[in-house]
């Protein structure tokens, strides 16, 4: 699990306590350590986290600095994928940088929404982000659920 929202609600939800983390996403992000370095285990049977912080928000700013080309985040899951059979990525409930960047590294997306109107509007939105992402940038990016 990699934790890509600031309000880090993977990780603490997860039993890890933010004030015993040393390295986190946003390091990651920024170039400070190798996503090796940021995996915790969890309390769970074969789960690991790569855990967020509120830090995380400075790194929204920190992308739209980066090319499309920049693929670093890529490459840093890219590193460590043969370990995991899978890697789910928990986004901030934005269209901001952060979920760009983590629709850019997936294979597939889960929108998980409430049965409300505005919700529904927000899928909508989130749907032309996703068939843009992969017209232009990601082609085997897919709606899973």
């Amino acid at each position: 699990m990699i934790d890509m929202d600031p309000q880090g609600n993977a990780t603490s939800g997860l039993g890890i306590s933010k004030s015993k983390i040393k390295k986190t996403i946003y390091d990651v992000i920024i170039g400070h350590c190798d996503m090796e370095e940021a995996i915790i285990k969890s309390n769970f049977k074969n789960l690991w986290v790569v855990p967020a912080t509120i830090d995380l928000a400075g790194a929204e700013l920190e992308l739209y600095e980066l090319s499309e080309d920049d693929n670093f985040t890529k490459l840093a899951v890219d590193s460590v994928k043969d370990r995991f059979d899978y890697i789910f990525i928990d986004c901030p409930p934005s269209l901001g940088m952060l979920t760009v960047k983590a629709l850019s590294i997936s294979d597939g997306v889960v929108i998980p929404m409430q049965c409300e109107f505005y919700s529904l509007e927000g899928m909508s939105q989130l749907m032309n982000t996703v068939t843009k992402r992969r017209q232009f940038y990601v082609p085997h990016l897919h709606v899973v659920g």
